[in-house]
């Protein structure tokens, strides 16, 4: 993703994401900079697969460009938050925010563990852009009504939209035995942002070919 700055903007990235910068651009490294929480929240973020700090850039008098990649393979899409709107992302997908969007850290409840994934979500408010990316192609489903997704495909989705942990089949032998198990089923109007990869099959696929040293 190229990001482009004015004059003294700020923005915020995950901890590890720069490739390249602009020679001006200066670098902050903190674990909680905004909106309070310290220490307990980035160990928060930790614990949902985020690195503990997070890297603010501002760039020089001239303004200036910043390129950031995500750890895995996968596209990236640029999302922009109305005021006063925002957006839940999953565990590693999260990549940079504007300095007007505020992030915090959230427990997706046991929902989610049941889901097969993990139990700490970000939510980002706000008027302001967001850079998400994906494990595999990411593409957007506006939902209006309800919608299903596997547990495993979900990169993110705006907070108008609530979900809950169901059976893909009838029956729960059914749903294993099909090689879908649970999935979640969004409901209410806005945008799950999905991803054709999900690192856990992905690593229980590699797992068998790796040998021990």
């Amino acid at each position: 993703a190229k990001l482009t700055l004015a004059a003294s903007e700020t923005v915020t990235t995950e901890g590890g994401a720069m490739i390249a910068m602009s020679d001006d651009m200066q670098v902050e490294t903190s674990i909680r900079k905004r909106d309070g929480g310290g220490l307990l929240k980035g160990m928060m973020r930790a614990l949902g697969g985020e690195r503990m700090f997070l890297n603010y850039y501002t760039a020089g008098t001239r303004g200036g460009e910043l390129y950031l990649a995500s750890p895995v393979p996968g596209d990236m899409e640029s999302v922009e938050l109305p005021a006063g709107s925002g957006i839940t992302v999953q565990s590693g997908s999260f990549v940079a925010h504007e300095s007007t969007v505020s992030m915090d850290v959230s427990w997706g409840g046991l929902k989610s563990a049941f889901g097969g994934e993990r139990m700490i979500w970000l939510k980002l408010t706000g008027g302001g852009r967001v850079v998400i990316n994906a494990f595999g192609a990411i593409y957007p489903v506006k939902v209006n009504g309800s919608y299903v997704v596997d547990t495993g495909n979900i990169a993110a989705f705006e907070n108008t939209l609530d979900f809950s942990i169901t059976k893909a089949a009838r029956t729960l032998v059914g749903s294993f035995a099909g090689g879908e198990g649970l999935v979640a089923t969004f409901s209410g109007v806005g945008t799950v942002y999905c991803q054709t990869h999900a690192d856990r099959i992905f690593g229980a696929k590699l797992t068998p070919h790796l040998t021990p040293k």
